[in-house]
């Protein structure tokens, strides 16, 4: 296997912030059942500050059990987790969503976008959640569609609006608590090919210009080849980590 601790940006990952610090992650279902499963088998993963990784697997490789201990949407059976510094073995039950909410921005294939709201008050939500004042809510969220380029559409409401233009509503409202991660599960997967590049061209955009730390999960290789650092996910186990070419021409 490759060497995890490569270069990051041009440094030395030694001399950079820990995002994702995942050691012996086991993850077990029906525990003490005849049927009882093992979906995590060890996981080892390191993701650093400005860093564009993807995970990569095939269908029950469980690329998205990890996706979903990673996004504290759901805890390991063993294993230590640290999430930006914060030990997630410790976080009470009742404090995952204000984690999820502070630390991660989530971008699904499905978009999960409020019906019946505007795109505005959609990017707004997770602000509206950590008790960031109205006035100063409205002016990022518009601030965030600008730079999605939906700056004219935040009135619309989601039955209103293209896929593509979903989805980077979506991306915007990722943004909206300046996360220390963004998440993005096949952020292009219910996308026609055009629509899907120009996705991944914004996801590139927000990484170059504005050092986002980010974590694609696919089944893509293509769109893998794209990010920083290539892990491989098969049965349980990453069997790869490699170098991807970081940039789309």
């Amino acid at each position: 296997m490759s060497d995890t601790k490569m270069t990051v940006a041009g440094q030395s990952t030694a001399a950079r912030r820990l995002i994702i610090d995942m050691k012996g992650i086991v993850k077990r279902f029906y525990i003490g059942q005849p049927n009882e499963l093992e979906i995590l088998k060890g996981i080892d993963l390191q993701v650093y500050k400005g860093e564009f990784v993807s995970i990569v697997g095939a269908s029950g490789s469980g690329k998205s059990t990890l996706m979903n201990i990673i996004g504290a949407l759901d805890r390991p059976t063993f294993g230590s987790y640290q999430l930006d510094g914060v030990p997630m073995g410790e976080v009470p039950d009742d404090m995952l969503s204000e984690i999820r909410n502070y630390k991660i921005g989530f971008v699904f294939q499905t978009f999960n976008l409020i019906p019946r709201t505007s795109a505005l008050s959609n990017v707004e939500l997770p602000m509206l959640y950590a008790g960031v004042p109205r006035s100063q809510r409205t002016a990022r969220a518009k601030e965030l569609l600008r730079q999605v380029e939906m700056e004219d559409r935040m009135k619309h409401q989601p039955n209103e609006l293209s896929g593509g233009q979903k989805q980077r509503v979506a991306i915007a409202r990722a943004m909206a608590n300046d996360p220390a991660i963004i998440l993005a599960d096949e952020p292009t997967g219910a996308l026609d090919s055009s629509t899907g590049r120009l996705v991944m061209d914004l996801f590139h955009r927000l990484h170059r210009e504005q050092g986002k730390t980010i974590v694609l999960i696919t089944h893509n290789p293509e769109l893998a080849e794209e990010t920083e650092r290539i892990i491989t996910i098969s049965d349980g186990q990453i069997v790869g980590v490699k170098k991807g070419g970081g940039v789309h021409v």
